[in-house]
């Protein structure tokens, strides 16, 4: 018991030093630009040796990128508790709210996070491949919704691309408005824009 108190302890205080180093580096990319800044400078900035930082984040753009990790397993899980008879694709779309809530509860900071992204070629891409890893997450759950067993089909793959594309491209006209436009109102139309009539 006391070593699992310990473990907790320990992994309470890395989450905590990741979340100050990400906060640094973050701070840096948006007064430096993130192309200007280099491992040193945000080892340097944080207080910390360049061994160190990397312990934490194995590249610069993991120490923006990781505040994403978690979304597609938060993502599936909404969608594996949505009600068996609601359609796939209102399900999928009720699911992305666990993701806009943190647009909601810090919109400036998800303005300047989103716009740091979508602003520098090599975070973006790397967003991207990482929202393609939600992809079978999104299909499984959605496989398991219909109880199905086995590899999803390829439709709900469709669908999951399909709903990825929808909250990016929401994503993109909200930034494009400097967060004026109501995100959930964005997504919902374009949600809209391939419901089935």
């Amino acid at each position: 018991m006391q070593a699992t108190g310990r473990t907790r302890t320990r992994d309470i205080a890395r989450a905590a030093v990741r979340a100050e180093l990400a906060e640094v580096a973050f701070e840096l990319f948006l007064r430096e630009g993130y192309d200007q800044v280099t491992l040193d400078d945000l080892a340097s900035a944080a207080g910390v040796s360049r061994s160190t930082f990397l312990r934490y984040f194995g590249t610069k753009e993991e120490a923006v990128l990781s505040a994403f990790d978690a979304h597609g397993a938060q993502v599936a899980d909404a969608l594996r508790e949505r009600p068996s008879d609601e359609d796939d694709w209102v399900a999928l779309r009720r699911a992305l709210d666990t993701v806009i809530e943190h647009y909601r509860r810090d919109p400036a900071g998800a303005l300047a996070t989103t716009r740091l992204v979508r602003n520098t070629p090599a975070l973006c891409t790397r967003q991207l491949e990482k929202q393609q890893g939600w992809r079978p997450g999104l299909a499984q759950a959605l496989a398991e919704r219909a109880g199905t067993s086995g590899p999803p089909a390829l439709g709900l793959t469709v669908k999951a691309a399909a709903a990825l594309d929808c909250l990016n491209i929401a994503l993109d006209h909200w930034t494009a408005s400097d967060g004026r436009l109501d995100l959930i109102d964005l997504l919902d139309e374009a949600f809209a824009a391939l419901s089935p009539r």
